[in-house]
């Protein structure tokens, strides 16, 4: 069985006494590759440079809703840089964040570089890496506007199924994480067992959202096989099957 982290956070200083230890133990547990998400511009560097130092490891760069600030052309071309590396697969992670944003001015910061980014992703042909929390009909309203003729997975998925509905009409996948095993996942398990196969990515977002024996405790790519039993489970497939298709899925949306 091999399965593929799409969603992780390797640069973060939770990581930095035993990254390695952490990417080892990953391969060890059957997770041929990781993608690292950027969230600042400090971020996607760290992020970009891993892909150099592992080799399981790719990359996505971007600024992150919580970190935003107004974009300049030289934010741009310095994302646009990193981009073209080999490895770097992704524009991520980009999006909006209700939950923690309260100030409209702020959100429509957000909303600015979300579109801006969105637009940077088409010019360089690459996929995004969404993250939508507490902002579901804005973040609807902007992909059918501003995100056509771009493809891209929804980062841990906790909209409504009508939602994914009409996501579901774009190139738009779904990131599955650590809550769908939780006690208290509401509406996720019944989503997950309605998504196409072909539409459906598994991820950590490590090191948070551990899943379920772990929660509460810091996650990492080791743990995504937890992950993908309970999705396997819920849709009445194998494992094997389930990594199979989250695998080619991947390949699919990143090219890896």
């Amino acid at each position: 069985m091999e399965l593929i982290d799409t969603h992780a956070h390797l640069d973060g200083e939770k990581f930095d006494e035993d990254r390695a230890a952490v990417i080892d133990r990953a391969v060890k547990s059957g997770v041929i590759k990781i993608i690292t998400m950027g969230d600042s511009l400090e971020s996607s560097a760290r992020s970009a440079a891993l892909t150099e130092e592992f080799a399981p490891v790719y990359a996505a760069v971007g600024i992150h809703p919580e970190e935003a600030q107004p974009m300049t052309t030289a934010t741009d071309d310095q994302l646009a840089a990193w981009a073209v590396q080999e490895k770097v697969v992704a524009i991520g992670e980009i999006g909006l964040d209700y939950y923690w944003e309260k100030d409209e001015e702020k959100r429509a910061l957000q909303r600015s570089i979300f579109v801006r980014q969105l637009d940077l992703a088409r010019q360089l042909h690459l996929p995004v890496c969404i993250h939508d929390r507490e902002a579901h009909g804005d973040m609807l309203k902007i992909l059918k506007t501003e995100g056509k003729g771009l493809r891209g997975v929804l980062h841990c998925y906790s909209g409504s199924w009508e939602m994914a509905a009409e996501l579901l009409k774009g190139e738009w996948y779904f990131g599955i994480d650590g809550p769908l095993t939780y006690k208290n996942a509401a509406k996720l398990p019944e989503i997950v067992q309605r998504l196409p196969a072909e539409r459906i990515l598994i991820e950590t977002d490590s090191p948070y959202l551990s899943p379920m024996p772990f929660r509460g405790k810091r996650n990492e790519s080791a743990h995504l096989v937890y992950i993908a039993k309970k999705a396997a489970q819920l849709r009445g497939e194998s494992l094997e099957a389930f990594a199979r298709a989250t695998r080619e899925n991947t390949r699919d949306l990143y090219g890896i």
